[in-house]
């Protein structure tokens, strides 16, 4: 069933009628529903099925990795379902809500923690795979130039205290630019996610009113007026139609879709858009711990993007079946080599080299 907030955009100049919105927002599934389970693909003799599902945010990615790995290896079909972080956590766990039946493998942009590990009685390995970062991302097609954003106008508008896009905190790092007396409207993510905790846990390092009232989370009870779609891709078909709206999504989903995106200031003071260097600068700061798990919330280089954030596969420390363990991990060793190879096209950053290394020593503890 369609949720109906997402039919309603406040403050737009040019109000689409409210069926000709939902119809054009079907096809990004911007709304809670709820599916049953799919069929399981046919696997050749001597094959073997993996299954994964997770994060929507590197969800282009891996399609062209299975897709690819597939094609070279036909004994080994790969599934993949982009259903959100927490819920490819869920899925990792076997705490789907469809069946007890666990993924081989799980996929989130917010690493798991030492509680949820703790419940995974064959351990757990996780590899960050690729990087990007968060773009925010905007609709006003009757504003000349780029759009920049300070970190005090970016909070105010998520915080719900910047209501209309000529509010003077935003029009001050934009004075060559009219916009317009219009109700800023934001688009955010109505399932649990990985995206939502890139983005929150960068506001619970520069805003005390973010820190104070949500911290960093994979689930909001946003402020203001907000739209909620589900995964990226549902947040950008709701950008895409909402005239005045701002959202936050995967610079890959803005990039892919010719999405308008913000340029924000970073801790230096600069204004940064995404761009493959400016999350490569971002990322250059990350210290990988023994876990693998690293976060940059406010990367402190001149020329970084502020928001970038790796994401991670879920893999077990030990599968019962060693035949999906040896496939698990020749596909993510391909992965971390090869598959980088095609993460600049798609708006991702291939991870650095050191980080890749580490991440293929990790995948070798891996064990039937």
């Amino acid at each position: 069933m369609l949720d109906l907030e997402c039919s309603f955009v406040a403050g737009r100049r040019r109000l689409l009628p409210v069926l000709g919105l939902l119809l054009a927002l079907l096809p990004w599934s911007g709304c809670t529903h709820h599916s049953q389970a799919r069929p399981k693909p046919a696997v050749p003799p001597g094959g073997v099925l993996l299954e994964g599902a997770g994060a929507t945010f590197p969800s282009i990615l891996y399609k062209e990795w299975f897709t690819t790995y597939q094609q070279q290896h036909p004994l080994t079909v790969i599934t993949y379902e982009s259903v959100g972080s927490g819920e490819g956590v869920r899925r990792f766990m076997g705490r789907n809500v469809l069946s007890d039946e666990r993924v081989d493998f799980g996929a989130s942009d917010a690493a798991m923690q030492d509680a949820e590990i703790s419940q995974v009685p064959e351990g757990v390995v996780m590899l960050p795979v690729t990087a990007g970062g968060v773009a925010l991302a905007y609709n006003l097609p009757d504003v000349q130039g780029d759009l920049k954003l300070s970190r005090r106008a970016y909070a105010g508008i998520f915080l719900g205290e910047i209501k209309s896009w000529n509010d003077p905190v935003i029009q001050a790092a934009n004075p060559g630019i009219k916009l317009p007396k219009l109700t800023i409207v934001t688009v955010v993510r109505q399932d649990s996610s990985g995206t939502t905790f890139a983005f929150t846990k960068h506001l619970d390092a520069i805003s005390e009113g973010w820190r104070s009232r949500f911290g960093p989370t994979t689930l909001v009870d946003w402020p203001g007026n907000a739209m909620r779609g589900k995964g990226n891709e549902g947040v950008a078909g709701l950008l895409q139609n909402s005239v005045g709206a701002i959202g936050y999504v995967g610079y890959e989903f803005a990039y892919k879709y010719g999405l308008r995106t913000a340029g924000l200031e970073n801790r230096s003071g600069r204004f940064v858009k995404p761009s493959e260097d400016s999350l490569r600068a971002a990322l250059a700061s990350a210290e990988m711990p023994a876990n693998l798990r690293a976060y940059v919330p406010d990367p402190p280089a001149a020329d970084a993007y502020p928001i970038a954030t790796f994401t991670w596969i879920l893999l077990r420390r030990n599968y019962a079946d060693s035949a999906k363990a040896r496939s698990l991990r020749a596909v993510f060793t391909w992965a971390l080599a090869e598959g980088q190879q095609s993460a600049s096209s798609l708006g991702y950053v291939p991870l650095p080299a050191d980080v890749a290394q580490k991440a293929q020593s990790a995948l070798q503890t891996i064990t039937p």
